[in-house]
């Protein structure tokens, strides 16, 4: 991963999430989830295993002000979906949800839901573990399509 050209690409390119949804093939990623209002998707930079982004599929911004009660009820509703497929495919110890993004970059409102592994030193343990900087996994395409397809199936199968 080139992090200055990520950031670059954030701040100046298009929505990422809205060119993922129409189809571009630079911004393609695996898709685990998709209800026609919400996808979830595999992340294209994964610091742990599975790690997810969920949003809503309308271009939105902010979480708290440009979403009404059920509208933000029914996303969350489906990071928890997301994240307790993650958390029965990947045994986490503790589940990270955090919304990032900003005005200046990844404006797209999305959630990223990230199991931190069992074992992992306390040092290495929450933002450590989240940043970029600190390295990212590399999985290959087969990798990366098997496993949207285990979370799809577990995603699929009933509660």
């Amino acid at each position: 991963m080139d992090l200055g050209a990520y950031a670059a690409r954030a701040r100046t390119g298009p929505c990422f999430v809205c060119a993922f949804l129409e189809g571009d093939p630079a911004f393609a990623h695996e898709t685990v989830y998709d209800d026609g209002e919400h996808v979830a998707f595999l992340d294209r930079w994964p610091t742990v295993p599975g790690k997810i982004l969920v949003a809503p599929k309308a271009h939105v911004e902010h979480v708290v002000r440009e979403l009404d009660e059920s509208g933000y009820l029914a996303l969350m509703g489906v990071v928890r979906t997301v994240a307790l497929a993650v958390e029965r495919v990947f045994g986490p110890e503790r589940t990270y949800l955090l919304s990032l993004g900003s005005q200046q970059g990844n404006a797209h409102l999305h959630w990223h839901i990230a199991g931190l592994p069992p074992g992992v030193p306390y040092d290495e343990q929450q933002f450590h573990s989240l940043m970029a900087e600190n390295g990212v996994l590399a999985y290959t395409a087969e990798e990366q399509t098997a496993m949207g397809a285990r979370l799809r199936q577990e995603l699929a199968a009933p509660a």
